[in-house]
């Protein structure tokens, strides 16, 4: 059976503008990189655990906050390298200065015996429809694209493979 993630994409609007909060994994890996690197807050799905539980859990895990109250759309699913991740949007604020990540420890440098501890995110951002594609960890995306429709939101036409749901 495919692992499971399932995660969260706040929106918030300003007039015609849509941004969606994204987050950075924390860790010494990700620490230089910026472009595809940024995510839905997600995480994997345990086994006693609905899809939209875990998600809601994950939010909180992720940025220190409940996962806020509202009318939640439906992303649906995408599958990539044996992981189907699943998302909902909803419209709500957050301070990213107030981000609060749980910690958890890596071996760094590999193989060397030695333990960091590290928060799972490192920061977060609101980041506009059009720039989140080229932000987000590949085939994320597509949440952005979904999103936009379920909106009304014009964006630049997504990638053939990824514009079915």
């Amino acid at each position: 059976m495919a692992k499971q993630s399932a995660g969260i994409m706040l929106y918030r609007r300003s007039g015609t503008l849509v941004e969606v909060l994204l987050v950075h994994p924390g860790g010494p890996f990700w620490a230089k990189k910026d472009k595809a690197a940024w995510s839905v807050p997600k995480g994997e799905v345990e086994s006693d655990e609905n899809l939209r539980q875990a998600a809601e859990r994950e939010f909180e895990e992720e940025t220190g906050c409940p996962a806020p109250e509202g009318s939640y759309i439906d992303l649906g699913s995408f599958s990539r390298n044996g992981k189907q991740v699943t998302a909902w949007a909803v419209e709500g604020v957050f301070n990213t200065a107030e981000l609060k990540s749980n910690m958890f420890t890596i071996e760094w440098p590999p193989k060397s015996g030695k333990q960091m501890e590290t928060p799972e995110v490192d920061r977060a951002a609101w980041v506009s429809l059009d720039k989140a594609p080229e932000k987000m960890h590949t085939g994320q995306d597509v949440f952005i694209y979904r999103l936009a429709e379920a909106l009304g939101v014009e964006t630049d036409e997504p990638p053939k493979q990824q514009s079915l749901w």
